[in-house]
């Protein structure tokens, strides 16, 4: 079965419009593990507009599954997953202004880079995930770098899903089992959502790991978050 990792930015983004601490990060965190979630993830920006950096560290000892911390490795973001030492890092390109991330590595011209910082990681025992786009080359240098897994970034799949399913998926099939003939393990996020969740996980081989937020939480807005995440677990199976 693929484990759901439910990106909880969200909700500190819901929490900072309007000050407080309503919605309680700490408590969804809590919550959406109770309900069946096998992680929790979060994404700190450098300008904290939704998940601040303090709740990373809070949520070290609330987050018993696993827990997957991603970002674009500046050095504040390096000392805080070091020193909270989570079960996964997720490495992502992401430009400061950016809004959501909108494209993978270059693991060919960031090799050494990428290589420094995922040893570096996997000394202080935590597990390393690169973000990258469907693309075979990109695969390649990602095992290059030593990471543990990639990965694959699904928003021009879930663009495309509803015009040409087959023609959507076929990258992503192609890239998962470059990934698994170079030892590399297989995660996923990006737009997937209940739509079209069960069609990836059924034709993306040795999936091991889904991250989902922004539609989990639109679609819990309508049906509740227990309901939503059950309803992801058994599409997942």
């Amino acid at each position: 079965m693929t484990k759901l990792s439910v990106n909880i930015n969200k909700i500190a983004t819901l929490r900072n419009a309007r000050g407080g601490n309503v919605p309680d990060v700490l408590q969804v965190a809590k919550d959406v593990q109770a309900f069946g979630a096998q992680g929790v993830t979060i994404h700190p920006r450098p300008d904290e507009r939704h998940i601040r950096y303090q709740d990373a560290y809070d949520l070290k000892s609330i987050v018993t599954t696993e827990y997957n911390i991603e970002g674009n490795p500046i050095k504040k973001f390096t000392d805080m997953v070091l020193q909270i030492k989570p079960t996964q890092v997720t490495l992502v390109p992401d430009a400061v202004d950016a809004i959501t991330s909108n494209a993978g590595w270059d693991t060919v011209k960031h090799k050494d880079y990428l290589a420094e910082l995922i040893s570096e990681f996997k000394n202080n025992g935590i597990r390393t995930s690169i973000f990258v786009d469907p693309n075979l080359d990109m695969i390649e240098g990602a095992a290059k770098t030593g990471t543990d897994r990639i990965e694959l970034y699904t928003e021009a799949f879930a663009e495309a899903f509803s015009k040409d399913n087959k023609k959507a998926i076929k990258p992503y099939v192609d890239c998962a089992h470059l990934a698994h003939q170079l030892d590399l393990g297989v995660n996923a996020g990006h737009d997937l959502s209940l739509e079209n969740i069960r069609f990836f996980k059924e034709n993306v081989p040795h999936l091991q790991e889904v991250s989902i937020g922004h539609a989990l939480i639109c679609e819990a807005i309508y049906q509740g978050l227990e309901p939503v995440i059950k309803q992801y677990l058994e599409k997942l199976k």
